[in-house]
């Protein structure tokens, strides 16, 4: 792109607090949580829609479904806020802490939360009773170095693909929490589900590819020493962090065979999601001291530009058109919007 700068600032805002809980995206704008209970809704030019606080930490990204926003809080308390006033509509309390993020199914009627242990529980949308709980595995940790949670949840085939830490994945419907499958991965660094598969990313460097109905296994590699991030599929490819802190690097796969076709090295760590924008471009944030937010570029994915953001980016961005958000763990919230292309 030349001498040429290609992405204006759109805005900074601080939440006021640290922040680990990552971006959820609605219609114009973003919502987010931090550390010190604080959900706060900005539109695309970083005006304040609404904000509340909970009073404990919200630590895990906010679900978005139908006219609201489903938000948990370290004390175990889940909350479901107006999407256009922030105003309560429910709250269930005395549940398990909320450090993993929930997701919701296609139906828009349950959301679904996984607790620090393991267990697994539904909520409907409306109400927020609980409809169904998955008991805990007798034997389950968080991988050694995320305390905060394990990874979050997919839903694929109609089921609820979970990552249990040392006691394995386990497939649960979204009806009723009956078990319909179970693979012994530990170690899972994140989940992605694309189509009719699930793939894992496991902490030594394995990369599996698993059918999503039944859990057999569509190929299954080493792909490096170790991995930092979570799968995610953007521009045809299959991404995710990978190396050692002395080395990180951003590496690229075929979905089909899980062959690598790509790898870049990085400043810092990636440890979570990449995040396509404008069909063309690939956001990749690290985690150092600096933030660097790296904008690479098909099909070499030599960098196109770079952005400092100076504190650690460790949840994904999230995209709106040709604007882009980020969250800094300092609990700011960032956003740029791509220039137009040049014309030919």
């Amino acid at each position: 792109m030349g001498c040429r700068e290609p992405a204006d600032s759109a805005f900074r805002y601080s939440t006021d607090a640290s922040s680990r809980a990552g971006l959820a995206v609605v219609a114009d704008g973003v919502i987010t949580g931090n550390e010190g209970g604080t959900v706060v809704r900005l539109d695309r030019d970083g005006r304040v829609v609404w904000r509340v606080s909970l009073g404990r930490e919200v630590a895990a990204r906010p679900v978005v479904v139908g006219d609201g926003v489903i938000v948990g809080t370290v004390a175990g308390d889940v909350v479901r806020l107006g999407m256009e006033d922030g105003a309560e509509r429910w709250r269930v309390t005395g549940e398990p802490p909320v450090l993993t993020p929930g997701v919701t199914d296609e139906a828009r009627t349950s959301v679904y939360f996984v607790a620090p242990d393991g267990a697994v529980r539904a909520h409907a949308v409306d109400t927020g009773k609980v409809r169904w709980r998955a008991p805990a595995p007798k034997a389950t940790e968080p991988a050694p170095d995320s305390p905060r949670g394990l990874p979050a949840p997919v839903l694929a085939e109609g089921l609820l693909v979970v990552a249990r830490g040392s006691a394995g994945l386990v497939a649960l419907s979204t009806d009723d929490g009956r078990q319909a499958w179970a693979r012994d991965v530990r170690d899972v660094v994140g989940l992605e589900a694309w189509r009719d598969a699930v793939y894992v990313s496991a902490r030594p460097g394995r990369l599996l590819a698993l059918r999503a109905k039944d859990g057999g296994s569509l190929w299954e590699q080493s792909v490096a020493d170790g991995l930092t991030g979570p799968p995610a599929m953007a521009l045809g490819t299959l991404w995710m962090g990978a190396g050692a802190a002395a080395s990180p690097a951003l590496l690229g796969v075929d979905r089909e065979s899980g062959k690598e076709v790509a790898r870049v090295t990085l400043p810092d760590p990636l440890l979570t999601r990449v995040t396509p924008i404008r069909g063309e471009l690939l956001l990749v944030p690290t985690a150092g001291r600096d933030g660097r937010l790296l904008v690479l570029k098909p099909p070499s994915w030599e960098r196109a530009f770079a952005l400092r953001t100076d504190t650690p980016l460790r949840t994904a961005p999230v995209v709106l058109g040709d604007e882009f958000f980020v969250l800094g763990l300092d609990g700011r919230v960032m956003a740029w919007r791509l220039k137009p292309p040049p014309e030919p």
